[in-house]
């Protein structure tokens, strides 16, 4: 006999796990019934938008941020991305912002050679 809470069983299927596309890494990661469950008892309106890892990720990278405020200690960053032009991967000094490329040094020097060019 199953012992599962007929209630909780029947509001889990009326959601599917659905697949997500993370903002950070770009992977796809399940956002399951459960968790779909979780965000409407809570009155969530938007679904997650990183996966699991990228979600630690940037809450370390916050905690980091205030630590280093409250303490007055400036802190410098090296971030890894890939670059939105060549696709090598490179470093910024810099928590890159959703939707906005990244260049690394060479393309990022062409798009400003490019640029100069085509003003007057």
């Amino acid at each position: 006999m199953n012992d599962a809470d007929p209630k909780i069983v029947r509001e889990t299927t009326e959601f599917d796990d659905k697949p997500i596309p993370c903002v950070d890494c770009h992977r796809e990661f399940v956002w399951t019934a459960g968790e779909q469950l979780f965000y409407r008892d809570k009155c969530l309106q938007n679904p997650p938008k990183r996966c699991k890892p990228c979600k630690k990720l940037k809450n370390a990278r916050l905690a980091a941020i205030e630590n280093a405020q409250a303490t007055g200690y400036k802190r410098y960053v090296e971030v890894a991305a890939e670059c939105a032009c060549c696709s090598i991967i490179t470093t910024v000094p810099f928590y890159p912002s959703q939707g906005r490329p990244i260049y690394c040094r060479a393309c990022f020097l062409n798009q400003t050679e490019s640029g100069k060019g085509s003003g007057a």
